[in-house]
């Protein structure tokens, strides 16, 4: 069965040309060109990724990513014709997974899909026929790489894909210290760029928001990068 990939856009051109390419490596597709039919669709449609953009008539791409992370975890990659940090900082806040700036290759697009939905399958449930085995234990704190579940004292921890990545990186190092680089390295394969701290730093702050009284946990090591202690 394919994968079923939202994508929602005002600009006919770009959401049919996104729609090509993606039916061309045969995934399904629903597109949609403002917030009230996209709204409407994450709530019934099964979804497993979505292409949002910023710029929408009424709303924008920021307040559909916020209603997604309400209920769902998978991937959420945000188009935008702004360059400004701050607006791919608040994307990342909101649970967004990636950002791609306009203009854009295609073909660059479709890799970034490619490599969000290989992460979401690998570390989730029912999304592939050969889980990671192992769990990952820290305290009050499970993580099971197989199965995408967390545990925080027992109670279910509903965290994004990029995310979950960070944490299992950091708990696979126990005791050593990963770099900005080295996670952004691993979990996006791109080349690092100095702005990409910024990225990894707004990753890091949600996640210890989710962890609330155990976000000591992670310890940033100042100038160098994050660990957890063994």
């Amino acid at each position: 069965m394919p994968e079923k990939i939202l994508v929602v856009d005002d600009e006919p051109e770009i959401a049919d040309l996104v729609e090509l390419y993606l039916q061309n490596e045969n995934y399904e597709v629903l597109k949609f060109y403002g917030a009230a039919e996209a709204l409407e669709c994450i709530e019934s449609a099964g979804l497993d990724l979505a292409i949002l953009d910023v710029m929408l008539p009424g709303s924008s791409g920021f307040s559909i990513c916020q209603k997604i992370r309400e209920r769902h975890n998978y991937p959420v990659i945000m188009l935008t014709a702004k360059i400004e940090e701050t607006d791919r900082i608040t994307g990342l806040t909101l649970g967004a997974d990636d950002y791609v700036v306009k203009p854009f290759r295609p073909l660059e697009l479709v890799a970034r899909v490619k490599a969000q939905l290989r992460r979401y399958k690998r570390y989730n449930p029912g999304m592939t026929g050969a889980p990671e085995p192992g769990l990952l234990e820290h305290g009050g704190l499970i993580v099971n790489a197989g199965t995408h579940q967390c545990l925080l004292n027992e109670r279910p921890l509903s965290l994004t894909p990029t995310e979950f990545s960070i944490l299992r990186i950091l708990l696979e190092n126990r005791g050593r210290v990963v770099s900005a680089e080295e996670l952004f390295h691993n979990i996006w394969q791109d080349e690092y760029y100095t702005k990409s701290n910024n990225t990894i730093t707004v990753h890091i702050r949600h996640l210890r928001e989710k962890l609330g009284e155990s976000a000591g946990y992670i310890k940033t090591v100042w100038g160098v990068g994050y660990k957890i202690e063994t």
